[in-house]
Formats: C-alpha cells, sequence, structure tokens
C-alpha cells in the first residue's frame, strides 16, 4: 500500500506539470487510492468515483463506476466539463488513475447532457451499476435484457402501459438504497421497462413503451432491435435518459434519440 501512494504522489506531480505545460483545462483524478490528495493546479480538479470531503470550488465530484471502462469513463467526463463550460472542443485534460496518467483532447461529438450529471445527478450511475452487474452475473444464471427510463416521469407515463401487474406500485422504493438493488435484479425478468423518476423512485417495471421510432425518424445502427429502437424513441420524446441492456450483454445509454454510450462488460472481463 506504502508503494501504491508513493508511485501515485509521483503522478500527480508529474501530471500537475504536465498540465500546466499544455494548458490543460482540468486535472482529473481517476478513483484516487488516497483520500487527502492535493493537487497544485491553477483550474478545476474533478476527482471521479469516491466522495471525498474536500471543500474547494475548485475541486467537483463526479460519481461514475470505473467499471464501465476508462475510456468510456473519460468520454462522460469531457462530456461533463463541456457542459459545464470548463473545456471545448480541441482543448486538453490530463487524467491519473492508481497507476498511469494521460492526456485527453475533447472531440466534437459529445451529445451527453448535463442532465446526466445534475439534474440525474448518482440516478443514472447507479442504474449503469446494477446494469453492468446484470450484463456480467445475469439473473439466476440466465442472460437478461432488460430497460431502464429515467426522468421526465409524467410525459413517459403517458407514452407508456403496464404489461404486467406492476410490482412497485403501493412502494415508495428508491434505486439510490443498497437494499433495492436485488429487488430490482429479481424484476429484471419481466419484459418492458422499469420508470423511474428525477429522484430514483421506482414507479413501475413491466411498462411497454407506446412510441413509434419509425414516425419519430429514430435512426440507429443495423442489428439493434425493438429494445434499443423504443429506448431511443422514448428519449427522443421526452426528455428522459434510457439505459439499455440486451441479452448480448452490452449496455447501451439513449439521450435525444441518440446512443450516447455503448459498453459490453462480458467483453472487457474476458480480456482480463
Amino acid at each position: 500500500m506504502v508503494q501504491k501512494v508513493e508511485t501515485y504522489s509521483v503522478l500527480l506531480r508529474k501530471a500537475e506539470e504536465i498540465a500546466e505545460e499544455i494548458n490543460a483545462k482540468a486535472v482529473v483524478l481517476v478513483y484516487p487510492p488516497v483520500e487527502d490528495v492535493s493537487v497544485v493546479f491553477r483550474g478545476p480538479v474533478i476527482i471521479v468515483g469516491r466522495e471525498f470531503d474536500i471543500e474547494s470550488e475548485d475541486v467537483k465530484k463526479l460519481p461514475l463506476p470505473l467499471s464501465i471502462g476508462l475510456n468510456n469513463l473519460l468520454n462522460l467526463v469531457a462530456a461533463f466539463l463541456k457542459g459545464q463550460g470548463i473545456i471545448k472542443k480541441g482543448e486538453l485534460f490530463v487524467y491519473v488513475t492508481e497507476d498511469s496518467l494521460g492526456i485527453k483532447r475533447v472531440e466534437e461529438r459529445s451529445i451527453v447532457s448535463n442532465e446526466l450529471f445534475d439534474r440525474y445527478e448518482g440516478i443514472v450511475q447507479r442504474a449503469l451499476e446494477i446494469a453492468i452487474e446484470l450484463s456480467i452475473e445475469g439473473r439466476e444464471g440466465k442472460p437478461v435484457g432488460t430497460i431502464f427510463v429515467i426522468g421526465d416521469t409524467k410525459e413517459v407515463m403517458k407514452h407508456s402501459h403496464q404489461i404486467v401487474p406492476n410490482p412497485f406500485k403501493g412502494h415508495n422504493l428508491n434505486i439510490l438504497d443498497p437494499k433495492v438493488k436485488p429487488i430490482i435484479k429479481e424484476f429484471s425478468f419481466l419484459d418492458g421497462a422499469f420508470i423511474i423518476t428525477s429522484k430514483g423512485r421506482i414507479l413501475a417495471a413491466g411498462r411497454y413503451l407506446d412510441v413509434d421510432p419509425k414516425s419519430l425518424e429514430v435512426t440507429l445502427p443495423q442489428g439493434l432491435g425493438s429494445r434499443h429502437l423504443a429506448s431511443a424513441a422514448i428519449t427522443k420524446v421526452t426528455k428522459a435518459i434510457a439505459i439499455t441492456l440486451s441479452e448480448s450483454g452490452t449496455v447501451r445509454v439513449f439521450k435525444d434519440g441518440q446512443i450516447v454510450l455503448e459498453y459490453n462488460p462480458r467483453l472487457s472481463a474476458r480480456s482480463l
């Protein structure tokens, strides 16, 4: 542990130097192995993945699961930085992990809105974690596919109907409650979608999305089926975010009718 901390300290100092030399707009710390992190940098510092008691206007916390893979995580960080007005297309930020450091240039095609981080902070991340766990574990060892629709609940309910009895009716269960995670997994076998409010309350499961992708001119890559089309369509006709898990194990996030994140945890697990 001592050696790990010493290595991280060296990486941190080098990151500070590089950030200054290349005029980086931010320094991003990805799951730092220590809590007493001190960074000498003129701009904002983003801490990803852990809750640290750091009281500074220049330090921002961003709860994202490391399990989505470093590349996807950095793309979401870039989207966050753009949404916050910290960074623009073509500008750079420096990132530091437990045992590496790197430089990332922000690309144009960053379509994740601030809602992913601000309005729905923590909720999307928790749904992602559950989808990733279901991808790897399945339900009772069998692959499952499901949809989580988050936010703009009133409109989402208008554009959907119940196809099975709603197991969450009359219950005030929140996706942020760790005790609720196994309940969600248990009902992941149901056809249809989970409907989750912007505060994390689970309103329904087994909900059919009444949206017509063709009339909404939703276009997705070939090979994606009705589940993905419905997820894209509901996010185009409402302000919601949808997270889809396919039976192949791929997790996709939809916003404004488009895929903003795609990740297959099973492939990553096999490569370890």
